[in-house]
């Protein structure tokens, strides 16, 4: 299981932290978000180029986007349907990045719902000075950094959110890194599934992953806002790209994942699972 094999590399042991980790997207990144939304949905394409199967599965597009002065890359995609297996939605990549800001996680780039060439589809900001994890992680050079309890906390992170959007297909391959190693995860078009596996259970829990490797450290404030946000606030947030039964799913899911982490405070102790 793909999922699997990554969280081993995302918290790889290492000595618990007293503090919190750092944020993934700066506060100056989440500041200009609003703005790079704006961006994403006017800006002139002056240039596109479309991505090869083994950079993408989805065989998306690579733009090139002006504003004024600005010029910056994003990627467009408009998956739908079943391909390699695959059930595929551009909504859900719009709709994962609501509920990154819904949650304040500030891990998933800005992500708008764009018109091009008459099709409907996702676009998102290309993240510069970044490199995919699967190939970061071969350098020995990284590994260091790979180990550290910065990094392996935002394994947990990346743990708590793919439960709850119902995540199947995170791997080393939809992870960037930035310079300073900072995890920002991408790919996001086959999520909030529907299916048995994802409504009666979670992607992650104590069922498939071991205990000192399954979200042993959250952010308390992250683990409130989950719970706090009720049915009305995701379906007023979501209702343009969920059907109602990916919501009801998505709430099912809600409620596991929070057991979860209770189930986990229990275990190791509230001051040792929340920071």
């Amino acid at each position: 299981m793909r999922i699997w094999r990554l969280l081993r590399y995302l918290v790889l042991a290492a000595p618990l932290l007293a503090g919190p980790a750092p944020a993934q997207f700066t506060a100056g990144d989440l500041a200009q978000r609003p703005r790079w939304e704006t961006f994403l949905k006017e800006a002139e394409v002056v240039k596109q180029e479309q991505l090869a199967f083994e950079q993408g599965v989805t065989e998306p597009w690579k733009l090139t986007l002006r504003q004024g002065g600005v010029v910056r890359s994003a990627i467009w995609k408009d998956a739908t349907g079943v391909r390699g297996g695959y059930l595929e939605g551009w909504r859900y990549e719009v709709a994962a990045y609501i509920v990154d800001k819904l949650l304040d996680l500030g891990m998933v780039p800005p992500t708008v719902t764009r018109v091009w060439e008459g099709r409907a589809g996702s676009c998102q900001l290309w993240i510069d000075g970044t490199a995919l994890y699967r190939d970061l992680v071969k350098k020995p050079a990284n590994e260091a950094a790979f180990r550290s309890d910065a990094w392996k906390d935002a394994g947990y992170i990346s743990q708590f959110f793919d439960n709850l959007i119902g995540n199947e297909d995170r791997h080393q391959g939809n992870v960037l890194v930035t310079r300073d190693f900072r995890a920002i995860l991408i790919d996001h078009s086959r999520t909030f599934r529907v299916g048995k596996s994802f409504v009666e259970e979670i992607p992650f829990s104590a069922k498939n992953v071991v205990p000192d490797e399954l979200m042993r450290r959250l952010p308390r404030a992250l683990v409130d806002r989950t719970a706090a946000l009720d049915e009305k606030t995701f379906r007023e947030a979501l209702a343009s790209y969920l059907s109602e039964t990916e919501i009801q799913a998505l709430l099912a899911r809600q409620r596991l994942l929070l057991h979860e982490v209770r189930r986990i405070v229990g275990r190791f102790g509230e001051r040792n699972v929340l920071y």
